[in-house]
């Protein structure tokens, strides 16, 4: 492949946060090259932001119907490669679908679906297309997450034996979705689904935790609260996990944790050593032991391996962070496409799949599920 892969955008529009941090992972490698987008329902914004990304007025859509449709009539070497949604998840599946009807690879926001039934469906087109599919789990792409996960998979951990994965935030703590379009789409069911706080941000510490040990939650056991008087969905959750190596868990996610920000932490105890890692100071891995002092492993310094100088674009020191992690995803998305154009079929990219979504759209609805249930500990079943 000789070229740069050419992506459209569904949402994204002006002053949207999310939309504007994909944008800047794909553009960070130089491998993606944004083509044409339908940023807003409406019209006159959906413009604003493609002016604001020197887009032609042609290449700007209506809706994501119309830009698929039309792009997928522009001759090979002008149409795009693949769809970025980054829309809320009430529309994930129907915008993944069509793109993959069309023959358009997907990159797609979290939670993937709307519900599970979706996210079975849409495994299954993703399996009878063959095309790529990448989940911005974006937590995974941290270079240190990728030394935590070598150094599980080594053994040098011995056998887990214990998870405390745990994601606290602070910024729902008040009924503020009146003034917030953010929080507003987060808390109303018939935009976010079963859940706001375990499907926002649960479902990371959920993806953490299966991406990191290599294991898979078999059962849970959950508790989930509506805090803010007047809310009907989760803004705080506890669930407890058995893993399939018989592993015991503890997973929290919480949005009225008033004073967190973004406080993703991840703790993995094994019968020889531990590791810690949080987001929020990401270039350090801590590594515990009984018989030796606690080792604090930095980014692309001694004692990491070559996942980590993989996954690093600049040396020790000059700290990388989120954006960069994105653009681990988008870098190894771009591999995948140019590897199904060159007709590549060995090719195992190191990102989230729809299989990762479907797990997650699954932990979701278990977590609901068993929250609401007398029996408490059901089995996870996908």
């Amino acid at each position: 492949m000789k070229r740069r892969i050419r992506m459209g955008m569904v949402g994204g529009g002006p002053g949207a946060f999310i939309g504007s941090v994909h944008r800047m992972a794909a553009r960070l490698d130089g491998k993606i090259d944004l083509v044409c987008g339908a940023f807003s329902s409406d019209q006159s914004k959906s413009q604003a932001m493609a002016s604001e990304l020197f887009l032609p007025e042609s290449r700007c859509y209506k809706n994501y119907g119309e830009m698929i449709e039309f792009e997928s009539d522009l001759p090979a070497d002008e149409r795009m490669d693949c769809v970025a949604i980054v829309t809320p998840n009430i529309t994930h599946y129907d915008i993944a679908m069509k793109a993959l009807e069309y023959g358009f690879h997907v990159i797609c926001e979290k939670p993937m679906t709307f519900t599970v039934e979706q996210a079975r469906k849409l495994a299954a087109k993703v399996e009878e297309t063959g095309l790529a599919f990448a989940l911005t789990h974006n937590y995974t792409g941290y270079p240190m997450v990728k030394q935590a996960r070598a150094m599980i998979k080594a053994g040098e951990l011995g056998e887990v034996r214990k998870i405390v994965a745990e994601y606290p935030q602070g910024w729902l703590g008040d009924a503020i979705e009146d003034s917030s379009k953010q929080a507003g789409w987060r808390v109303d069911p018939a935009r976010a689904g079963i859940s706001c706080c375990m499907g926002d941000i649960g479902s990371h510490a959920e993806n953490l935790t299966e991406y990191v040990t290599g294991l898979k939650i078999t059962e849970l056991c959950a508790d989930l609260t509506a805090f803010v008087p007047g809310r009907t969905l989760d803004d705080d959750g506890n669930v407890l996990i058995r893993l399939s190596n018989g592993a015991r868990g503890v997973l929290y996610a919480s949005q009225i944790s008033v004073g967190e920000e973004n406080g993703l932490t991840l703790r993995v105890y094994g019968t020889r050593g531990a590791i810690e890692w949080r987001q929020e100071c990401p270039e350090t891995l801590i590594v515990k032991r009984n018989d030796q002092p606690r080792q604090l492993l930095r980014r692309n310094w001694a004692g990491t391996g070559p996942e980590v100088a993989a996954a690093s674009r600049i040396p020790a020191g000059h700290p990388e962070g989120f954006i960069e992690a994105f653009a681990n995803i988008y870098s190894q998305f771009a591999d995948a496409v140019w590897a199904k154009i060159d007709g590549i079929k060995d090719f195992a990219p190191d990102f989230p799949t729809v299989e990762d979504g479907l797990r997650g759209m699954a932990f979701i609805e278990h977590v609901v599920r068993s929250s609401k249930s007398e029996q408490k500990w059901i089995k996870f079943e996908v």
